[in-house]
């Protein structure tokens, strides 16, 4: 009895191999997603704050148990320092995709990005 690896031709070779390079080159094209654009900083879920991630700043929210400090560089953000006790929102470290959220839930303030192309919405993250 014959394998089915015996049973292709050189022609179907070909085939498996130029589908197979197909898929590996359009995977980082087509699932890389976009470019962040800005730094959205909210308080109870109103926008405090809007920054373009093109220079370099510090910005300081005031929530309910003290100052989370944000930091911005060129094309990333991070929650520098929150007064909350596990600091889940620091320890996310810089964000750099459109989409990408940090949660200070116990002081009320997050941190996204948006940009045109996002990589995901808030429904298949």
């Amino acid at each position: 009895m014959k394998t089915w690896a015996a049973l292709l031709r050189p022609g179907d070779w070909l085939l498996v191999l130029l589908g197979a390079g197909a898929v590996a080159v359009s995977f980082p094209l087509l699932w890389s997603g976009g470019k962040a654009e800005r730094a959205v900083v909210r308080l109870d879920g109103r926008v405090v704050a809007e920054f373009p991630l093109t220079a370099p700043r510090r910005f300081a929210v005031t929530g309910p148990l003290g100052e989370t400090l944000i930091e911005i560089a060129p094309g990333r953000a991070r929650v520098l320092s929150d007064p909350g006790p596990r600091q889940y929102c620091v320890q996310q470290g810089w964000l750099t995709r459109p989409n990408a959220i940090a949660i200070c839930a116990p002081n009320h303030v997050s941190l996204s990005l948006s940009g045109k192309d996002a990589s995901h919405d808030s429904l298949n993250y």
